[in-house]
């Protein structure tokens, strides 16, 4: 069992010992959903209150690192039931709080608002990403490394990143803002974001990117709650590759560029998926971050017709360049 698959299941059982007694009405934290060509997946967690910490700078260490903590303390609601009454649809939450429901579609572009309801509990709106007509492309990018300063490819590092890190403290880089803004051709081509950082930071990260001006997208990040038999990189290569895997299912028509990292073997994940979407793939971009790319991979990669770029800042590119070849 890994380090962060025994931390997981630490986090369980304290959230287990402070949370056994309901505490209320039960609420959902929406998470931010896509449409397909039928319907939109609406995506969320039950739980019986929100965590809403959001440490700042002039807090130490420690003070940040016990309300970073708070996130995972959560104490989610198993086999509720979530209804969009306007739709006529319901399902149930699974063991761990979270729940997914496709809606059919209605008309709309941009950011669309379903109405969701927890039996006993408040409404909630839940924001659902519907691509614009006039899309070229989509993005898919990493977070870690690539958007926000994480070090995620040593554990240690990270952890200690995400643990002490604020929405004062934490770094995003401006290179990975304005490319993904220009490549979002302000906001008609969709971005989605792939992490292998918990669910739990869901609210965390859209703060951070609201407050750096990261254009807003779907983010598929991972549940690292009841199992812990798969952990460590096989689950880590697992969890982004079907995460992609859902993006392309969800928008069959368009082409997409995935933009990551050097450090968490972004290049062979990316690769996989290149092969399983032939011709889906329009360029891929990695920024040099840890350990050196590796070179066989960018190597199939290119041999799949896939153009790579391989860059310290990604300011050196040339954006034009990319939107055209990712427009086909």
């Amino acid at each position: 069992m890994s380090r962060l698959a025994r931390i997981a299941q630490a986090v369980d059982r304290l959230t287990y010992r402070a949370a056994r007694a309901p505490l209320g009405a039960p609420v959902i934290e929406p998470y931010l959903g896509y449409a397909t060509p039928d319907g939109m997946i609406v995506r969320g967690r039950v739980l019986r209150a929100l965590r809403r910490s959001e440490p700042r700078a002039g807090h130490g260490p420690i003070r940040r690192l016990r309300q970073m903590a708070a996130l995972f303390l959560t104490h989610e609601i198993a086999g509720a039931e979530i209804r969009a009454s306007a739709f006529g649809v319901a399902t149930r939450s699974d063991p761990e709080g979270y729940f997914q429901l496709e809606i059919p579609m209605r008309p709309a572009t941009g950011w669309a608002e379903v109405e969701v309801a927890p039996e006993g509990g408040a409404a909630v709106d839940c924001p659902v990403r519907v691509p614009a007509p006039g899309a070229e492309y989509g993005i898919v990018s990493d977070i870690d490394d690539t958007v926000i300063r994480t070090g995620a490819w040593s554990l240690a590092r990270n952890l200690w990143t995400t643990f002490t890190g604020s929405l004062d403290t934490r770094e995003v880089f401006d290179d990975a803002v304005a490319l993904l803004e220009r490549l979002s051709g302000g906001g008609v081509n969709p971005v989605f974001y792939v992490s292998s950082s918990p669910w739990n930071l869901h609210h965390f990260l859209l703060s951070l990117f609201d407050r750096a001006g990261v254009p807003r997208g779907p983010l598929f990040l991972r549940d690292y709650g009841l199992s812990v038999t798969r952990q460590g990189a096989a689950a880590h290569l697992g969890h982004k590759g079907a995460a992609i895997g859902t993006v392309l299912d969800a928008n069959p028509g368009l082409p997409f560029v995935l933009i990551g990292d050097t450090g968490q073997h972004d290049a062979h994940i990316y690769r996989r998926v290149a092969e399983a979407a032939p011709g889906r793939i329009r360029a891929v971009i990695l920024r040099r971050a840890g350990r050196e790319a590796e070179a066989a991979e960018v190597a199939a990669l290119r041999a799949l017709g896939v153009p790579v770029e391989v860059v310290a800042h990604y300011g050196s590119l040339s954006a034009a360049a990319i939107v055209r070849r990712a427009g086909g």
